[in-house]
């Protein structure tokens, strides 16, 4: 991690990653705070308990009314450095995001996968085939509702296999 803060990151192939920091970091830098601040969820599986793979095509399901007073984003990172992913035209869709379609019913579908989804380019997180990546789920200003469990994100659902 040394060389590479010295360096500015300069070796593009490089990203080090120190154990006991990024434990650190997941385990401690979200407090609940009702209101204020962020909270986040982790996930680098799908619904069956498989790694989220780049190649294939997966949907995270946001029901109606998520509980913030700010607004809410899905990230995708590549699972091996803990990094954006690399050449990915944007990382994150959330939803302030200009043209994310919603569902009748308020709720909001984000998909990931190496190609565009024929509907809804505005909800498509893109990831890298030949890699796994995990998806970070923020709340800004998480209410109540939350911390309560009286709202659910729902697992990430794999569409297809390639």
């Amino acid at each position: 991690m040394l060389t590479g803060l010295q360096t500015h990151f300069a070796d593009a192939n490089a990203y080090p990653v120190e154990g006991r920091g990024l434990t650190y970091t997941y385990a401690f830098f979200c407090p609940k705070h009702s209101g204020t601040g962020s909270a986040y969820l982790l996930s680098f599986r799908d619904q069956a308990g498989e790694p989220l793979h780049g190649a294939q095509t997966y949907r995270l399901h946001v029901p109606a009314e998520a509980p913030v007073r700010q607004f809410w984003s899905a990230t995708a990172y590549d699972r091996a450095t803990h990094a954006l992913i690399r050449e990915a035209p944007w990382p994150s869709r959330s939803s302030d995001t200009p043209g994310l379609l919603k569902n009748p019913d308020g709720s909001v579908d984000v998909q990931f996968g190496p190609k565009p989804p024929s509907r809804g380019e505005g909800n498509w997180i893109p990831t890298k085939a030949g890699g796994d990546f995990e998806v970070l789920f923020r709340f800004y200003g998480p209410k109540p509702e939350l911390f309560e469990k009286r709202w659910r994100l729902t697992d990430i659902e794999r569409l297809s296999v390639h």
